[in-house]
C-alpha cells in the first residue's frame, strides 16, 4: 500500500492515479479521517499526560479525602484515555481500510488508458508464421484430435473449465518445466516448490481480494487458507515480517505452484481450450531488492521472458501495460504477448507472461524490510514477479506454432533434450 504521509502530501496526485487506473478510492475521506485521528490522538496524549501528574500528586495530599479525590480523578483520566485510544484505533483501522484500496503510483511513463487496449508496443520477436499449404488448427481441436487434451473428462470428474492432459503432452509439460527451472537457475534464481495454498492475510498482503462477491480466488470453508492464484502469493509471503540484509539484496527466487483461478465471468472464443482455465502449472519470478535495484530488474525479467520464448521459436510482441490494466500492486508491467495462429480466422495475440515492478507496495502490506549494515533502521524492500513459463499458455503457442500439416506437431530445439524426440504426434485428418 502507498505510505500513508505520501497520501496526504500528494492527495492530488494520488486522485489522478485512481482515476487513471479506473478504481474509486476515498482519498478525501482518508485526508478528514487521519486529521481526527491525529485530534484524537492529542487526547489520548493529553490524558495521560495530566493522569500520570495525578499519580505523582497522590502522595503528596493533606488528608485521605483528597488523597482518594485524587484518585478519582486519575481513574477518571484513565478511563477519558482509553476510550479515547478506543476511537484513535477505530479510526486508524478505517484509515488502514480505505489506504488498501488505494492503488500503487503507476510509472510515469506507463500509458495511460482504462484496459489492454491502450497497451503500448514496446519490442517484437520472430516474425509470426505464415501457413501457406494448410490453413493452422486451434491447440484446443489439434489437442483433441491427437488424444492429448480432455476437457470433458475433466467436467466429468471436477467441473467445467478442468481438463486431462494425456499421452506426449504431459510429457512436453514435464519438458517445459525442467528447461525453464534450469535456465532460471543458470541465471542465479533459487529454485522453490512452493504451497498450493496460503493464508488470506498474505493474499492480501499481495493485492489479492481472498474473499467477497468479486474474488478471483478458491477459499477453504472454515479456515484463514485460499489456494493460490500464482507463485507470486506464496513467493511474496515467504519472507513476510522479516528484515532482509540490504548485502543479501537483490535476492531472486524462482518458484513452481499449482495455480487456481475461479475465472468469473470469463468467456468467449479467446477464452477457449487451455487459455483461461481453473487449474494450471507455473513457473515464476520473484524478486526482493533495494529502491535502487528494481528498476534494472525489471528490465532482467522482462529480458528473461523474452530469451525463453525466443528459445521456444514462438513469435511474440512485448507490451507496456496501461495504467487501467496494471492491477494494484504494479508500479508498472510488461506483457509478453504470444502469436497463437489458431485464434481467430487469422490468428492473433494471447498474452503469455507478464512482469510486475510493485516497488514497496507488497512489502509494506506484508512489513518486509532490508537493513543496511552500519546505518540504523530499516527500510521496506521493492519487490518484482515475472511469468516465466505458464504451462497452459506456453503449450497452446508451441501446439499452435510448430504444428505440421499431418497434425504433427515439431519441438522446439531448445526442448529436444528434454524429450528425446524431435516431434510429437501421428498423422491426422484435417
Amino acid at each position: 500500500m502507498l505510505d500513508r504521509k505520501f497520501i496526504i502530501e500528494n492527495a492530488d496526485a494520488v486522485k489522478q492515479n485512481c482515476t487513471n487506473r479506473g478504481v474509486t478510492a476515498e482519498v478525501d475521506r482518508l485526508i478528514e479521517l487521519e486529521a481526527k485521528r491525529r485530534e484524537v490522538l492529542a487526547q489520548v496524549e493529553q490524558f495521560n499526560r495530566q493522569a500520570n501528574e495525578v499519580s505523582k500528586s497522590i502522595g503528596q495530599a493533606k488528608d485521605a479525602a483528597e488523597r482518594d479525590a485524587r484518585k478519582e480523578e486519575g481513574r477518571r483520566l484513565r478511563d477519558a484515555k482509553d476510550h479515547a485510544q478506543t476511537q484513535h484505533d477505530e479510526l486508524d483501522a478505517l484509515i488502514h481500510e480505505i489506504q488498501l484500496t488505494i492503488p500503487n503510483m503507476a510509472h510515469a511513463a506507463a500509458p495511460v488508458g482504462r484496459d489492454d487496449q491502450a497497451n503500448l508496443e514496446v519490442g517484437k520477436g520472430k516474425i509470426p508464421i505464415r501457413f501457406y499449404d494448410f490453413k493452422p488448427l486451434d491447440h484446443l481441436t489439434l489437442g483433441e484430435k491427437q488424444g492429448w487434451i480432455d476437457f470433458e473428462g475433466g467436467a466429468r470428474t471436477t467441473g467445467a473449465g478442468f481438463y486431462f492432459l494425456k499421452g506426449e503432452i504431459v510429457l512436453l509439460d514435464l519438458a517445459l518445466q525442467q528447461w525453464a527451472v534450469r535456465e532460471l537457475v543458470r541465471r542465479g534464481y533459487l529454485p522453490t516448490i512452493t504451497p498450493d495454498l496460503a493464508q488470506d492475510s498474505i493474499l492480501r498482503g499481495i493485492g489479492f481480494m481472498p474473499r467477497g462477491p468479486e474474488t478471483q480466488v478458491y477459499s477453504i470453508d472454515g479456515s484463514n487458507l485460499s489456494l493460490v492464484g500464482t507463485a507470486e502469493i506464496t513467493l511474496g509471503g515467504l519472507y513476510a515480517n522479516q528484515t532482509l540484509d540490504a548485502a543479501d539484496l537483490p535476492l531472486r527466487i524462482c518458484g513452481i505452484s499449482h495455480c487456481y483461478r475461479t475465472e468469473a465471468g470469463a468467456a468467449g472464443r479467446a477464452s477457449r481450450g487451455l487459455y483461461r482455465v481453473h487449474q494450471f502449472t507455473k513457473v515464476e519470478m520473484f524478486a526482493f531488492t533495494t529502491p535502487d535495484q528494481s528498476e534494472t530488474l525489471h528490465q532482467e525479467i522482462k529480458n528473461i521472458e523474452c530469451d525463453l520464448f525466443d528459445a521456444l521459436e514462438i513469435p511474440y510482441r512485448v507490451v507496456d501495460t496501461a495504467t487501467g490494466d496494471l492491477g494494484g500492486p504494479a508500479y508498472r508491467k510488461y506483457d509478453l504477448e504470444a502469436w497463437m495462429p489458431g485464434r481467430g480466422e487469422a490468428g492473433e495475440w494471447g498474452e503469455v507472461t507478464s512482469t510486475s515492478n510493485c516497488t514497496d507496495y507488497q512489502a509494506r502490506r506484508l512489513n518486509i524490510r532490508y537493513k543496511v549494515a552500519g546505518e540504523k533502521g530499516t527500510h521496506f524492500v521493492h519487490t518484482l514477479n515475472g511469468t516465466a513459463i505458464a504451462l497452459s499458455r506456453a503449450l497452446i503457442a508451441i501446439l499452435e506454432n510448430h504444428q505440421n500439416a499431418d497434425g504433427t506437431v515439431s519441438i522446439p530445439r531448445a526442448l529436444a533434450p528434454y524429450m528425446g524426440c524431435e516431434k510429437i504426434g501421428k498423422a491426422i485428418a484435417r
